[in-house]
């Protein structure tokens, strides 16, 4: 699927994300290619109208299990700017990415990464766009290479207000343990002293046992955790079952790798959804 952004839209990303699909022309524009919508999203916000942004990951697609097509190729070559993710979490776009005539950007670079936990343990974490303080940074690089640093700027402190607000609304609760489809939460975790305790590892298509499963179920019981969280873009059948054996109700903790098209529709955003995500952690874990 062929996703570019017009221009028009990106005019007003601050206000409405621009964090969907569309079709323009480029001309007089920098090209920029990015891997997933974390990355689109800060391109878009940073670049306004002086960039054309294609997202490989379409709408409601996991991103790392995405194939690219052959367009999706010969646009990542051509790009002026190309801001992806290493250590695994898109393969066929680190594969493709290797051919590209533009500037190559690893948004991971310089950032103190986590490794995984258990059977991921010696894996590279990536998911660093779910700690604010972490995805801050990211915008202010993107603006350097798009040399847009008054924007970067601007957007930069608008997810740091998210810090803020994370600090505050997790700062007294009832329980501090955070039960997830995937661990894609690591970074959150860490910034805002929660435990992560994930139902498979950093790859979301990853199979636990079914000693893992009963395992978990039993810890949550025995925790008296309340929600198990799963996420709209992969099956939530493994976090129901959990839930179920344990007698805990399930809810939604969005990892933010990609819009759904419902979200699109209602004009979500990076920001918009991290809030929803403070939220539901609250009601979760008994905040006051």
């Amino acid at each position: 699927m062929v996703l570019v952004l017009a221009a028009t839209t990106c005019a007003v990303a601050i206000a409405s994300g621009c964090g969907s699909s569309g079709t323009a022309g480029s001309a007089g524009r920098t090209t920029v290619v990015t891997a997933f919508y974390p990355l689109a999203y800060a391109a878009e916000v940073v670049g306004g109208a002086s960039v054309a942004v294609r997202n490989l990951t379409p709408p409601g697609a996991e991103p790392h299990d995405v194939e690219l097509t052959a367009r999706d190729v010969g646009a990542l070559q051509h790009a002026d700017v190309v801001l992806y993710l290493s250590h695994g979490f898109q393969p066929a776009v680190e594969r493709a990415v290797k051919d590209a005539s533009g500037e190559r950007v690893d948004v991971l670079d310089g950032l103190a990464l986590k490794d995984g936990a258990g059977d991921e343990g010696g894996t590279t974490d990536p998911h660093v766009w779910l700690d604010p303080v972490l995805y801050a940074r990211v915008v202010e690089r993107v603006g350097q290479v798009l040399r847009r640093p008054r924007p970067a700027r601007a957007l930069a402190a608008r997810v740091r207000g998210l810090d803020g607000d994370y600090r505050r609304g997790l700062a007294r609760c009832a329980r501090r343990e955070l039960v997830t489809s995937h661990a894609a939460f690591g970074y959150l975790a860490a910034r805002y002293r929660l435990r992560q305790i994930a139902i498979t590892g950093i790859d979301p298509e990853s199979e636990p046992s079914a000693q893992r499963l009963g395992a978990l179920a039993r810890l949550v019981r025995r925790e008296r955790i309340r929600t198990v969280f799963f996420e709209r873009l992969v099956s939530p059948k493994l976090a129901e079952t959990v839930a179920r054996e344990a007698g805990a109700k399930t809810a939604v903790l969005d990892p933010i790798e990609g819009l759904t098209p419902a979200e699109e529709r209602r004009g979500d955003t990076y920001l918009t959804l991290m809030r929803r995500n403070l939220h539901e952690l609250r009601t979760a874990l008994g905040c006051t």
